[in-house]
């Protein structure tokens, strides 16, 4: 008897929003039935198609789902038995499906059946199940807990007989099988269900969300070392069985992400390194992850062991004021305001969007966290049940808990009729006015605008009750000027987070979640600690904010990536921040507008406790000042490593103000280059007694004799960059006769000086754990690096009298002595000058000059105005121009030498040697060449001989213009190519003009190498 009985008795069916699919519906059901040559079948379905109750639910499926119209005429028999005997009747037959697929007793023939017969039947029996539950649900026949109480124990069933046959088929060599009916008893094997499968309440079209574990000391093998590749196998397979999609359709979409650090993890992680994750590294939003966890499959009763000792971890009796701040911080990532105005009903997400249900969950669920380790009755599952729970506890009242609990009934039949269209994980509502309108007849509304009015009032209802949850909550300190949500917690992207990053000004959005997930979850030192974490919760919308402001956000969040990563630990440095913003921002324009600055901070984080320091933005000391700062530091340590680390961090401390101060325009390029140089000149001074004493200590002394340091190049006219080199000469005066030192190992003269010089100079280049303090090239010194590396004066002042090359003498204008003993720093200076006074052939030494710009000019020609050194009318020209001036007047005008070129060049104006229109031109171009290198070498990272436009951040640029004066870079730009012309024009009528006026200037000079 075939009276249609289900489809009788329901009377709701929705209408159907697409007629046209309703008359193809109806026409592929016909087509169909040429498969069919039993004449029972057939007149059951042509019984079917006559009655005028099935045509109308038929109707109302065709035209309102592709998804279970293709069900019905897959399989038009199965339907008929649905809608006569309904799906109460049809789902125990369902389930009794699945047991001969691993139950070998229960098949004909006594084997379990094979892979493809188990594949194609889990698919079948999970159309079935589909079909039978979405009638139920569409005609209001189940309620929503049946529903999905219904889908999961399908779910629950078809994961454990997938797992009985990989386990019962798998290798046995690697696990001893002890129960061939049951196999995955005493399996080590765990398949822990969450999310949604974990309470039981799994949606229409859901992912099932599972961690798989496996415990080495519950199984018997004889390989142990290849279990944890037998578990990831057997693994991959079941992953494989569930998801794979073939012409029968697939089972569930399977997601391993919530598992300990996905990103770090194999797909099945030992019981053991999971616990320790957990006590550890585990997280606020894991804890409220593994509220909904429970064995699904595997070995049950062994899954149910490992979540009973999750629990203390799950449930803290006992929470800090910290952690109960970094829930409430979970919470604030969902941005939750009063009022509907900005919840819209296109495109709304009705999960994860504004009033939806993740905020549903997340209130129930942050709840819990605080007061379940307190309040067993708190610790299920469900919705309905923890609601419950709460109205007991006067946590909720009443009235709130109906409506939330209102509100997730109704958005979860949203949510089934939006995923039953096309069997689709989909939770957001068309765009589109025609397919709005769809969903809403589906529901079985009439017309978009009352289907409206029911769901925006339970989204803004649910909205309330959210926003209610920050009243009494600690102030999120941290919220800098974001509107929107920042939720980087628990396996699915939020759609919204990515849209107010990318509102923020963020160009690769799904970067910066994914970087910010792997701090959450603990990857790097700086995280591991669950203190750090929190804090870095409190701080992402700052931070955020901070990085955004920068003109390149994604580079510089990039940057403070690269930071995070090298951090050894994040607590003191994330507590810094959070009590002083100000020092966040500074880090931000770091990473966004000075590369090798923001390089040079991630590996020397510690840097920035000097940063909190009041004086940190104060004018630096004098040069004075600095060597007696450093000379205290040194003089309270002891061994020489000792000594060579502090130095090392009072520089780095000391070279980062600097660069900080010229970031934030404090500090001019000439203080910025003069305070560089008296750091070095600190360095020297305060290293050389102590490395020396210990020299002494073993080598002796040389009675009556002295040393002295000269400073040539950048150091010696106190205009050095962030990544200058000392250019250093070391010349010592001996008694004439002595032989050797009188220490417990004598050296002669000659290896006396030459390895005390060499220890200073390993003491200013080796790279200790505070990394180097400078590099040093003693290529100046006379006969470059053929000859000693130290000279002894006489050698000193007879080379310079009788062998030194033209320019040696140019770069000897910038010779200072920065360190000497005894009276040999007077006699130095008095040899250098009289060097640099004594009367020149005009012509040679113009000739000269010419020769070496153009050599140097084919060495090293560029194009390239950022490239400001060797460009024509660049740095190398104003210099060359200010010491051929000096060797050519210096004779009869001594006072006009000066080992600064912005001195010297001042002195040839005031002595009338030069014009005062050129000497103008050349002391302004100085000027800025001086001020956009020492930027540039601040801020660049890697060569910058090597600068192209393309190199240079936006941010960069701006901070690049205002430095060097001008109003923008454009005007920069323009700057620098009027006054590169205006100097090449100077050097062109001075120097080559008239040298070529003497002869052809070779380019290829006689002259050996000249240092860089």
């Amino acid at each position: 008897m075939h009276d249609f009985r289900f489809a009788h008795t329901q009377k709701d069916w929705p209408k159907p929003a697409r007629t046209e699919r309703v008359d193809t519906g109806f026409i592929r059901l016909r087509e169909s039935l040429e498969r069919f040559d039993e004449d029972d079948h057939l007149s059951l379905i042509r019984a079917a198609l006559d009655d005028s109750a099935v045509r109308q639910c038929l109707a109302s499926v065709f035209g309102n789902s592709p998804y279970l119209t293709d069900s019905i005429i897959k399989e038009p028999l199965y339907a008929c038995r649905l809608l006569n005997e309904g799906p109460d009747a049809v789902l125990p037959d369902i389930f009794r499906s699945l047991e001969p697929l691993t139950t070998p007793a229960s098949r004909p023939n006594g084997e379990a059946a094979a892979p493809r017969d188990l594949a194609r039947d889990l698919r079948i029996a999970k159309r079935r199940l589909s079909l039978a539950v979405a009638l139920a649900d569409i005609a209001g026949a189940w309620p929503l807990e049946k529903v999905t109480q219904t889908l999961s124990d399908f779910a629950d069933a078809a994961l454990q007989a997938s797992v009985r046959h990989l386990l019962r088929a798998a290798d046995k060599s690697a696990i001893a099988v002890t129960d061939g009916d049951e196999p995955e008893k005493d399996s080590g094997y765990i398949v822990l269900a969450l999310g949604k499968l974990g309470a039981h309440a799994l949606n229409y079209s859901s992912d099932i969300d599972l961690i798989v574990f496996y415990d080495a000391d519950a199984v018997r093998t004889e390989k142990p070392d290849q279990l944890q590749k037998f578990y990831i196998r057997l693994t991959q397979n079941l992953v494989k069985l569930m998801e794979e999609r073939t012409v029968d359709g697939y089972v569930f979409r399977t997601d391993l992400r919530l598992r300990p650090d996905p990103g770090a993890t194999a797909i099945a992680v030992s019981a053991e390194a999971a616990e320790i994750y957990y006590e550890s590294l585990g997280q606020n939003w894991e804890r409220a992850a593994m509220i909904k966890a429970r064995p699904a499959a595997g070995d049950l009763a062994l899954g149910q062991r490992f979540v009973d000792n999750l629990k203390p971890f799950i449930w803290r009796r006992n929470l800090d004021f910290a952690a109960i701040q970094d829930i409430h911080s979970i919470k604030r990532q969902i941005n939750a305001h009063r009022g509907g105005h900005a919840i819209a009903l296109k495109g709304h997400n009705v999960k994860l969007g504004r009033g939806g249900i993740r905020e549903i969950e997340f209130f129930i669920q942050t709840q819990q966290l605080i007061w379940g380790g307190r309040v067993p009755a708190l610790q299920v599952r469900g919705t309905q049940q923890a609601l419950q729970a709460l109205v007991d506890l006067e946590q909720v009242t009443r009235e709130t808990a109906d409506d939330l609990l209102s509100a997730y009934r109704y958005l979860r039949r949203v949510e089934h009729r939006l995923q039953m269209i096309n069997d689709e994980q989909t939770h957001t509502l068309p765009k589109d006015d025609r397919d709005l309108h769809d969903i809403a007849v589906f529901l079985g509304y009439e017309d978009t605008e009352a289907f409206a009015d029911d769901l925006l009032g339970h989204l803004r209802t649910v909205e309330s009750h959210y926003a209610d949850l920050f009243e009494d909550a600690p102030t999120l300190s941290a919220q800098g000027e974001i509107s929107g949500n920042l939720v980087f917690t628990g396996a699915d992207v939020d759609p919204d987070t990515l849209e107010t990053i990318r509102s923020l000004g963020f160009e690769k959005p799904e970067v910066v979640d994914t970087c910010v997930r792997g701090w959450h979850h603990g990857r790097y030192r700086a995280t591991r600690s669950t203190r750090a974490r929190e804090l870095l919760t409190e701080l992402m919308p700052v931070l955020l904010t901070a990085l955004a402001k920068t003109a390149q956000p994604d580079a510089a969040f990039l940057r403070f990536h690269e930071f995070l990563t090298r951090l050894p630990a994040g607590v003191q440095l994330f507590s810094m921040f959070h009590s002083n913003p100000q020092l966040l921002t500074l880090v931000a324009d770091i990473m966004g507008g000075a590369p090798r600055l923001a390089d040079y901070l991630s590996q020397r984080p510690s840097v920035l406790d000097s940063v909190l320091t009041p004086d940190f933005f104060d004018p630096p000391p004098e040069r004075g000042a600095l060597i007696g700062e450093l000379g205290g530091l040194l003089s309270r340590v002891g061994a020489i490593e000792e000594f060579l680390d502090t130095s090392r961090r009072w520089a780095n401390d000391r070279r980062f103000q600097v660069g900080v101060q010229m970031l934030q325009g404090f500090l001019k390029p000439w203080d910025a280059a003069r305070v560089m140089s008296d750091i070095a000149d600190a360095a020297i001074a305060e290293l050389y007694p102590r490395i020396a004493a210990e020299f002494f200590a073993r080598h002796g002394r040389i009675e009556g004799s002295d040393i002295a340091i000269l400073a040539l190049g950048k150091l010696g006219g106190r205009e050095m960059t962030a990544t200058s080199d000392l250019d250093l000469i070391v010349v010592y005066d001996a008694p004439q006769g002595a032989e050797s030192s009188d220490g417990d190992k004598p050296l002669s003269v000659t290896q006396y000086f030459s390895r005390l010089c060499q220890r200073l100079i390993n003491a200013l280049t080796a790279q200790t754990a505070e990394g180097g303090l400078f590099e040093v090239d003693m290529r100046l010194r006379p006969s470059g690096s053929a000859g000693p590396i130290a000279s002894s004066l006489d050698a000193f002042v007879r080379y310079h009298d009788e062998t030194a090359w033209t320019w040696e003498h140019m770069a000897l204008t910038r010779a200072r002595v920065v360190h000497a003993t005894g009276t040999l720093e007077k006699r130095i200076e008095k040899t250098v000058r009289d060097t640099l006074c004594k009367a020149r052939d005009p012509d040679k030494l113009l000739f000269d000059v010419a020769a070496m710009r153009a050599r140097i000019d084919k060495e090293h020609h560029t194009d390239c105005p950022w490239s400001i050194k060797h460009y024509r009318g660049g740095l190398v020209d104003v210099e060359f121009l200010a010491q051929y001036f000096q060797l050519k007047h210096a004779h009869d005008h001594p006072a006009i030498l000066s080992v600064n070129t912005r001195d010297a060049l001042d002195n040839l104006i005031a002595a009338k040697l030069i014009p005062e229109a050129d000497g103008q031109t050349l002391i302004g171009a100085l000027d800025l060449w001086q001020a956009e290198q020492s930027m540039l070498r601040l801020t660049l990272a890697g060569e910058i001989t090597k600068i192209a436009e393309t190199d240079l951040p936006v941010e960069l640029r701006e901070i690049l213009a205002a430095y060097c004066g001008a109003e923008d870079f454009d005007t920069l730009k323009a700057n620098i190519a009027a006054r590169a012309e205006a100097v090449y024009d100077i050097f062109k009528r001075t120097i080559e003009a008239p040298a070529a006026a003497l002869g052809p200037v070779p380019g290829d000079s006689p002259q050996p190498d000249i240092p860089e």
